[in-house]
């Protein structure tokens, strides 16, 4: 499966503004979770208004950069901020990170965001892996012309036994995608329930959809920062997302180091 030609023409621009030629890792940085480029060593980054054919964040959250350096020796990619479906980016403009990643030649992908717990047994903090996505039944991706194997729940395994060896206390489970940009109504996530989602938001689906299709080994972390609609009896409210990454954002690096060192 080819690249966009935009896709080389970016990555054109960056290796002319020092980006090396190869990297080793690449992460997506969810709502909240921006903070973890700050664990990044020997940084430089651009902002992505500053990048031709870069289309821009605008969610809360969400710094808009784009961040190159070091973790334990390895070259890390970092995308603080994402480009949602319901912000009015096609989905093929959502999963630019995963082509870009792709372009530089990255070993692995790390993919996070902020969700919505729908499993009864999850409480606000809780690392889910996602081994697996419903997508409603629309396409969340260009087509392929070729047939392709998610791999998520093989990969979701490695990523559970790498917290586990770190002494991390993680969920798995699955992840359901929805357009946004509004939160979904009690029925809507009781019939969610019922058909086997754990935890729901509007991002991810599409980018770990790409990676399946590129080849590029990926793993995605949702850090369940609200209880969804009708599970407890309180209005959601972005402000409330960003309470709980602050306060498992060192959880999550430790996490995303050890996945940038053993996946």
């Amino acid at each position: 499966m080819s690249l966009p030609d935009h896709i080389t023409s970016i990555k054109v621009f960056l290796t002319e503004h020092g980006f090396p030629e190869q990297i080793d890792s690449a992460v997506i940085l969810g709502s909240g979770l921006g903070s973890f480029g700050d664990e990044i060593e020997n940084a430089d980054s651009i902002t992505y208004g500053d990048i031709p054919s870069f289309p821009q964040s605008t969610v809360e959250g969400h710094s808009g950069s784009l961040i190159v350096g070091e973790i334990e020796g390895k070259t890390v990619l970092a995308f603080s901020g994402r480009f949602h479906h319901y912000e009015g980016h096609d989905f093929s403009k959502t999963v630019l990170p995963v082509q870009l990643a792709k372009a530089f030649g990255v070993n692995k992908l790390i993919i996070s965001n902020a969700a919505g717990g729908i499993n009864l047994r999850y409480r606000v903090g809780d690392l889910m892996i996602i081994d697996s996505i419903l997508k409603q039944y629309f396409m969340v991706s260009e087509p392929a012309l070729h047939t392709w194997d998610s791999n998520f729940e093989k990969y979701a395994r490695q990523v559970k036994k790498i917290a586990r060896d770190l002494g991390i206390e993680t969920q798995m489970g699955s992840y359901l995608f929805c357009k946004g940009p509004h939160y979904e109504s009690k029925a809507e996530i009781r019939a969610f329930r019922k058909m086997g989602a754990d935890a729901v938001g509007m991002s991810t689906a599409p980018e770990l959809t790409e990676a399946a299709k590129l080849g590029v080994k990926a793993a995605a972390i949702s850090l369940i920062t609200n209880a969804a609609a009708g599970v407890i009896d309180q209005k959601l409210d972005h402000a409330e997302v960003k309470e709980a990454a602050d306060k498992k954002k060192d959880v999550f690096a430790k996490l995303v180091k050890g996945l940038i060192r053993e996946f």
